[in-house]
């Protein structure tokens, strides 16, 4: 039986409204709170434990929401698919260069937004986050000097890969610049 959007949506807002009552404080706390919400109802594309380890999964619950208790953690069976695991690592150390160093959080962040690109969407729809602000603040808080370098508001998912394609000499685009190339718009403006 399908759920209605609205009830999913609902129900959402009442985990995220139930892990921010633990909230400690921290910078990422309602961005978790958000992909967790969503995960647990269905939205996005996370794989299960959002792309940690268990362990690793219940050390950032217990540091951004000390004392919530998830009860039994809806997995769906998404795993990342072992030909990919390369990638994830390598979209991790990428932005683990740039992270802001203030946190551990930072660490799950990157396992995480590794984790979502290998989704198909948009990486904000595939986190399972609300808007693509969040995940625009999301790279700033944890990765600024990776953020800083997307000065013309590249597509995440896009900017992430053309930055480990760079790092590998690798040129795929034929355009001497982003400015003049036929797919700007697949790149670059907003993301609906």
């Amino acid at each position: 039986m399908s759920v209605p959007a609205l009830a999913v949506d609902q129900e959402a807002d009442r985990i995220y409204a139930r892990l921010m009552a633990r909230a400690a404080g921290e910078g990422n706390d309602a961005v978790l709170a958000c992909i967790y919400a969503s995960r647990c109802t269905g939205g996005g594309a996370m794989p299960d434990w959002l792309g940690l380890t268990p362990d690793a999964f219940h050390a950032m619950l217990d540091f951004h929401f000390p004392g919530y208790d998830p009860g039994q953690v809806p997995n769906s069976g998404r795993r990342a698919r072992p030909d990919r695991l390369d990638e994830i690592a390598d979209l991790r150390r990428l932005m683990l260069r740039d992270r802001a160093g203030a946190t551990p959080s930072e660490l799950w962040m990157a396992d995480i937004v590794a984790a979502g690109c290998m989704a198909s969407d948009h990486l904000w729809q595939d986190l399972g986050l609300w808007s693509r602000p969040d995940l625009t603040a999301l790279m700033r808080r944890n990765f600024p000097g990776l953020a800083v370098r997307n000065r013309k508001d590249m597509k995440w998912k896009r900017f992430l890969y053309k930055r480990l394609c760079e790092a590998e000499g690798i040129y795929a685009c034929r355009s001497p610049s982003c400015e003049v190339c036929s797919d700007y718009r697949a790149c670059f403006g907003p993301e609906e």
